[in-house]
């Protein structure tokens, strides 16, 4: 039975999260080659106020005292402050917004990422379920995100989880 453990990331992983941004940047762009502007934006946001979590990959063995992702159909984890098994399959980085239509603060979510060796497994949508229950316990009343147009598995993930489209990001280059 193939096992993952999450646990809560630490503001000294400030280079890991940079690296997971990049992944996530280089597979959506690949054209693109420079994407160090991701370190200011990690530099900018990440704070003990910002949660990050990690997803590590253990294999066949379980470790009882950490949260347990098992092939993952449900999230019975905990967020322990433990050094990491291995290295990390998948991030959550979470953060704040304000609603501009309401003007409440809710959860908004950074960065959620699945390295490709380890997606269709459920990963995703129990980090998803993470954060919902991360933002339940602290009051919010929805949860926020960005996703590229570009990327229709994570469309189709977050319109099978619940999630609507609410606005429109729109760009025109002028050079």
């Amino acid at each position: 039975m193939t096992t993952y453990h999450i646990r809560r990331g630490s503001t000294l992983e400030r280079s890991q999260l940079v690296k997971f941004l990049q992944r996530t940047y280089q597979e959506l762009f690949p054209q693109q080659t420079d994407f160090a502007h991701l370190a200011i934006t990690v530099e900018q946001y990440f704070s003990k106020d910002t949660p990050l979590w990690w997803v590590d990959f253990s294999g066949e063995e379980s470790r009882a005292e950490l949260g347990t992702i098992t092939r993952v159909e449900s999230l019975n984890i905990s967020s322990p402050l433990l050094p990491p098994a291995s290295s990390p399959v998948a991030c959550l980085w979470m953060g704040n917004a304000i609603d501009q239509i309401k003007g409440d603060r809710h959860a908004h979510i950074f960065l959620l990422y699945v390295v490709p060796e380890h997606r269709r497994r459920g990963i995703a949508t129990a980090l998803m379920q993470y954060a919902e229950n991360w933002a339940k316990q602290r009051g919010d009343r929805q949860i926020a995100l960005q996703v590229f147009q570009s990327n229709p598995p994570a469309i189709n993930l977050y319109n099978h989880l619940g999630y609507q489209t609410q606005s429109l990001w729109m760009v025109k280059k002028i050079n």
